[in-house]
């Protein structure tokens, strides 16, 4: 376990507190935790946050550690923002969140967004002469904000100072949680 003790590692996540993808956003949590990492959720409110399957099916439901506009995103070494339909596209409608991701991006800290989770980073501005994947319903949004979208389980880009990590949906959970980890690990103190 030495090679991915990411126990110095703090990651943060963000989501609405209806619709997020249930494994967009529990596998990666449950897959960081266990390397150690220390993984915080920050939902719109402290209540509960409803997961769904499959953007219809009720999901499980987890309680997050803090909301939105009490997260000081300097605390953190990578965000993660999951998918979901609803989710996504109320997230990105938060003014917070796109605070949140413009101060990683403006720090060269690494981001993952996966499915509709890149809304987020249009809506922040910050996709510009990027190139990503995402569920293949953004990739007009994406083309729209300066982003190269190309249809691959994973897409890596480390241009522009700061690291993108993005996947399409849940089947690419597996690759898009090794370059999560090889992006922590890099920057390992």
């Amino acid at each position: 376990m030495s090679d991915n003790d990411l126990s110095m590692r703090k990651v943060l996540a963000i989501v609405t507190n209806y619709g997020v993808e249930q494994d967009e956003l529990l596998v990666p949590l449950e897959h960081l935790r266990g390397w150690g990492a220390d993984v915080d959720v920050a939902a719109v409110s402290a209540d509960d946050v409803q997961t769904l399957v499959g953007d219809k099916a009720p999901g499980k439901t987890i309680r997050p550690e803090l909301a939105l506009s009490d997260v000081d995103p300097a605390d953190y070494d990578l965000l993660l923002v999951p998918g979901g339909t609803l989710n996504a596209d109320a997230l990105r409608q938060q003014g917070s969140t796109t605070e949140i991701v413009r101060s990683f991006t403006s720090t060269g800290r690494p981001v993952a967004a996966i499915c509709h989770g890149p809304w987020a980073l249009v809506e922040a501005g910050v996709i510009e002469g990027k190139r990503l994947t995402s569920y293949p319903s953004l990739r007009t949004d994406i083309g729209n904000a300066g982003g190269e979208w190309a249809d691959e389980p994973v897409i890596k880009d480390d241009s522009r100072g700061w690291t993108l990590i993005t996947s399409r949906n849940p089947g690419d959970l597996e690759p898009f949680l090794q370059e999560i980890d090889a992006a922590l690990a890099v920057d390992a103190h």
